[in-house]
Order: structure tokens, then sequence, then C-alpha cells
């Protein structure tokens, strides 16, 4: 496995520019320590965070054709937001060109962008490494929800994408809907916490 993990570093590290490369090394590692936290599989972590961008030095036009080229079907939404895009091309980069066979870790490198309701785990501890690793700098919440990811994670998911869709429906993006159910569903699992402590 370690091994593997060097290899793929290498191999990321000749195709990702070196910022984004940066923000990889750094997801992995958060991936990792928030494992360690939350008692998930330290070598699915590390990998998740490692490939989770992987198809990100693509063009979002690229991706669209290569989805496409490939018959991975494409939602409107997705067509709409392509940012996302990358992703579940990323997903589909995994099982095919990195050999990943574990559904977790594919999973975890999908719904990384966009989250979804009742993610797993490891699902959770990769969206939540993606926003909050160390050489992220932009969100003003950054400290708030760092603080929150190693105490309960199940809130820093919904912290993160309150203030996702805030900024991106502040600037006037279009949102995908996924995400939109991801938002319903954790802020209903906060509400619920909130109840029991009242």
């Amino acid at each position: 496995m370690k091994e593997n993990i060097f290899n793929l570093r290498n191999d990321l590290r000749g195709k990702l520019n070196p910022f984004r490369y940066e923000h990889t090394i750094s997801v992995s590692f958060t991936s990792a320590a928030l494992a360690m936290c939350y008692g998930a599989d330290l070598s699915k972590a590390e990998l998740a965070g490692l490939l989770h961008d992987c198809a990100k030095h693509y063009k979002d036009e690229e991706i669209i054709k290569k989805c496409t080229r490939e018959s991975i079907l494409l939602t409107d939404d997705e067509r709409k937001a392509p940012a996302v895009l990358h992703a579940k091309y990323g997903a589909w980069l995994a099982v095919h060109k990195y050999h990943v066979k574990d559904e977790e870790v594919i999973n975890a490198i999908r719904w990384h962008t966009t989250g979804r309701p009742k993610m797993t785990l490891l699902e959770k501890i990769v969206f939540t490494a993606d926003y909050i690793e160390p050489r992220r700098d932009r969100a003003e919440d950054l400290p708030f929800v760092r603080s929150l990811a190693f105490k309960d994670l199940d809130e820093c998911v919904y912290q993160i994408l309150k203030g996702t869709l805030k900024y991106l429906e502040g600037k006037g993006s279009f949102v995908d809907s996924v995400s939109k159910e991801a938002y319903a569903y954790y802020k209903q699992v906060h509400d619920e916490k909130k109840g029991e402590k009242e």
C-alpha cells in the first residue's frame, strides 16, 4: 500500500499544477488525521484524499467530452455546474486508471464536491478535508469549521454546506440539487441535535 501511495504521488505530481498538487497532499494528510480521530480506515482515507482531485487538471469542457465518450451519465445539474464534474470523472479514473476497487474510496472521491445525504464516514472525512486542509485560506469561517472538524463531523459537514450554498447563491452561481439535498439532510441532523440539547 505504501509503495502504491508513493507511485500515485509521483504520477499526480506530473499532472497537477504545483498549487493543486500541494492541495492534494494536504487533503490526503488531513483525511488521514480525521480518520485517526473518528476510527475510519487510515489507508482508505489517505488514498481517497490523494485521488480526490485526480481529474482536476482537465478543463470542464474536456471532462464533459470524456464523460460522454466513456458513457458516464451526466445530469442537467452537472451540465449547469460543470465545476463539480471532476469528482465524477475522478471516480471513474480511480477505477479505470488507478485500479481502485474499494467502493468506499470511489464514493468518497465521487461525492467530495457536492456532498450527499447520509454520507458514509469516509465520504464525510474527504468532503471535510477538502475544505479545511491547511493550504485553504479563502473561506471566512475556516477557523470555526476547522475547530469543529475534530469534534463533531456531522455539524462540520452542515456548516461547510451552509457556507458553500450561501457563497454560491451570493455569487448568483447555479447550485447542484444534490448539494441542496445534502444541506437539507445535515440541517435536519443539526436541528435534531440542537433540540436534544434544549
